[in-house]
């Protein structure tokens, strides 16, 4: 797949990182890093150093975000996250040409941050966000496409029947997960967006309790099976490990989310998204040499 000016080989033979870039002041793990000392504009050269950090580390994307997708978070207008995510972008544009993922549901915001330069689109509503779906399939640029369960309705799924019979019943919910993120896939497909254009993620912590959460990730294999498009797990510092190493603070997680990352590796997922870069790509190094003796 091409993204930005940089081919990548998302058939499972590397695991590739996106580099997490949060300019926001309330997102759950780093919201507020880069204000700058008046309290709410933002300091670009420590956003750059910051970039610059990650991409020495190992950084092959880097994510954007301009609004908080933590739960009960606060929603912002438009004008407000353009006013976050363009000044980044447009400074990482001016030293470096690594491909650039914008994290976002507004279509308006999509549309600057593409125009600015953002090489891709990162979709948390899985393309139920009005009118994003036909701007991504416009631009031909990259997208993900993530599952959120709040979109579906367990009492109309239609994906029943999926499941193998011999499923656990932690499987038959990834493999209902998977049938959901098909609906979405449908919804890219209507609007235009070519399937060589498409990354899915499973969504961790999106509408999904612990158990739920746990079940995705203990399952990767399943989620993977026969599946002809690629994956991208985003699990960094996230409650579910929070909650699994004994309800830790965000800045405990690290251990917690290297596992996911190696686990992510050796079932073959091509990308992840992660905050520590360089502990995460050394604990991907280490899950690929094991994988390769398999």
């Amino acid at each position: 797949m091409k993204i930005g000016s940089r081919d990548f080989d998302l058939s499972g033979n590397r695991t590739y990182i996106m580099g997490i870039l949060n300019v926001t002041p309330d997102s759950f793990s780093d919201g507020g890093r880069f204000l700058s000392s008046d309290g709410w504009s933002l300091d670009i050269k420590a956003v750059i150093e910051h970039v610059e950090s990650m991409i020495d580390d190992g950084a092959d994307i880097i994510d954007i975000g301009g609004e908080s997708t933590r739960p009960g978070h606060a929603r912002v207008s438009e004008d407000e996250e353009r006013s976050r995510v363009l000044p980044v972008i447009d400074a990482i544009r001016k030293v470096s040409d690594i491909p650039i993922s914008l994290d976002t549901t507004k279509v308006n915001v999509a549309r600057a941050g593409i125009a600015c330069g953002a090489d891709l689109i990162n979709d948390v509503s899985g393309l139920h966000a009005d009118g994003l779906a036909k701007l991504i399939a416009g631009s031909k640029i990259p997208c993900v496409i993530m599952h959120d369960g709040q979109y579906f309705n367990n009492d109309t799924y239609t994906g029943a029947g999926t499941a193998d019979e011999s499923d656990t019943p932690q499987k038959a919910y990834v493999r209902r997960v998977r049938a959901e993120l098909d609906e979405c896939v449908k919804i890219a497909d209507e609007a235009g967006i070519s399937r060589d254009k498409i990354i899915l993620d499973p969504g961790i912590g999106f509408g999904k309790d612990y158990r739920q959460n746990l079940s995705i990730l203990g399952n990767l294999e399943t989620l993977m099976e026969d599946l002809d498009l690629p994956m991208l797990l985003a699990c960094s510092r996230k409650s579910v490990i929070g909650s699994a190493l004994g309800d830790v603070p965000t800045d405990k997680r690290l251990e917690g989310t290297l596992i996911t990352s190696a686990l992510a590796t050796l079932a073959g997922i091509p990308m992840v998204r992660v905050h520590d870069v360089r502990e995460n790509a050394a604990a991907i190094r280490m899950a690929r040499a094991l994988r390769t003796v398999r």
